[in-house]
């Protein structure tokens, strides 16, 4: 019954994960496409909104607060693989379970905290941009800090679940981890 409900949490959360990266891959095109019509509109028009140039700034920070937990799922996060490399599966799994317990949930939960006034302090006077033409939208923008760390977590646990399990030989979903058999 345990095990099942592990695993049942790890698909849950790797699912979530998996749907909101896919979102963000998506917001990166549409990133990419507006910054091109603001040189476009810069260069070949000379025409140019704050406002516009402020959304890119803003897609910027959803693609990397947002898909924090994504690359996390997809184990692509910078670590130093000169013995991770030829470790067994049940050693990476004990070191990731370590680094996750001893450094990504305490830094995830610090984060959190530390940007919680700064956050609400925004959205108590709805804070928007100091250029003129510029988004009314800061509050929401730094909002992204809180759900980094709310995301981020969900998927540190899971991977924390995921590497006991493999720890205990009781994992039974035999997908790695990019979902694929």
């Amino acid at each position: 019954m345990l095990l099942t409900l592990a695993n049942k949490f790890v698909q849950t959360i790797d699912t979530i994960t998996e749907l909101l990266g896919k979102a963000v891959a998506w917001l990166t095109l549409l990133m990419v496409l507006l910054t091109f019509s603001i040189v476009v509109l810069r260069y070949g028009f000379n025409l140019g909104w704050i406002g516009m140039q402020e959304s890119v700034l803003y897609f910027h920070g959803i693609v990397f607060m947002l898909g924090a937990a994504y690359t996390l799922k997809h184990d692509g996060h910078v670590r130093v693989d000169i013995f991770y490399q030829k470790y067994s599966p049940k050693q990476k799994a004990l070191l990731n379970l370590f680094g996750s317990v001893i450094l990504l949930l305490p830094v995830c939960i610090f984060i959190f905290f530390i940007s919680l006034d700064y956050v609400l302090s925004s959205w108590n006077i709805m804070e928007s941009s100091p250029e003129a033409g510029g988004l009314p939208l800061v509050y929401l923008n730094k909002s992204l800090i809180l759900l980094l760390a709310i995301t981020l977590s969900l998927q540190g646990l899971a991977e924390i679940v995921r590497n006991i399990l493999m720890l205990s030989d009781n994992l039974r979903d035999t997908e790695n981890r990019t979902g694929a058999k």
